[in-house]
């Protein structure tokens, strides 16, 4: 994923959802960080990739709501319900598929 459309992900997260500067940048990535050693800690599974995006939209709520774009935040967000189940119904018909050959 990464090495194929790791920079779609970048461009969106980097650009797209808030205008970003250097300082709004370093504050959504001090508290990204935060927030991946604390649930670390917590022995939590978290996504980095979810919460570099919470943390762009905290940046850019912090200076109105207008400062973000909801309509790629929606996307974003409909991206990770449509995926989850996604995944799972794919991990459960490879599976099968792969029992019927091999057990």
């Amino acid at each position: 994923g990464l090495a194929t459309y790791g920079y779609k992900v970048m461009q969106t997260i980097g650009t797209k959802i808030t205008e970003l500067t250097p300082t709004r940048g370093y504050a959504a990535t001090l508290a990204g960080a935060s927030v991946v050693v604390l649930a670390s800690g917590l022995g939590l599974p978290v996504s980095t990739t979810h919460i570099a995006v919470g943390a762009v939209m905290g940046v850019g709520i912090a200076r109105g709501i207008g400062a973000i774009d909801l309509k790629v935040i929606g996307g974003i967000v409909l991206s990770w319900f449509v995926t989850v189940p996604a995944g799972a119904i794919l991990a459960a018909i490879f599976y099968y598929v792969m029992k019927g050959m091999f057990l």
